[in-house]
């Protein structure tokens, strides 16, 4: 079963999009601020993360960076509802592998997850 660590601190969203994933067979993680995910990050092996970029105590960049560098194959997606061109460049130059804007279809995110989990 893979693994998903999902943070995201709009809890009716990230409850939402636990059950999407809980119901296609993914074991979900979730954080709800940056001091969370950076401590399940140190912690925990994940197949894929999912990240808001605006979140309470550490961002989704220094997540991102996290990840990157203790986890280095596990492929990131940014959910966000920023359409800044400047934050989608600097979230892929991190290393971020997908970039998704809010709102969103579960069909468009469950779509870009079976990309990255499984080449």
């Amino acid at each position: 079963m893979k693994t998903i660590l999902l943070i995201e601190n709009d809890l009716l969203l990230l409850k939402t999009m636990e059950a999407i994933l809980s119901a296609k067979g993914y074991r979900v993680s979730l954080s709800k601020d940056g001091k969370e995910a950076l401590q399940q990050v140190h912690d925990n092996q994940f197949d894929l993360v999912i990240t808001d970029l605006m979140l309470p105590y550490a961002s989704g960049m220094e997540i991102i960076e996290k990840v990157k560098e203790q986890q280095p194959q596990t492929p990131v997606i940014i959910v966000s509802s920023s359409h800044s061109e400047e934050s989608i460049i600097e979230g892929f130059h991190i290393g971020a592998d997908d970039y998704i804007t809010k709102p969103f279809t579960p069909s468009e995110l469950l779509s870009r997850i079976n990309r990255l989990i499984n080449r």
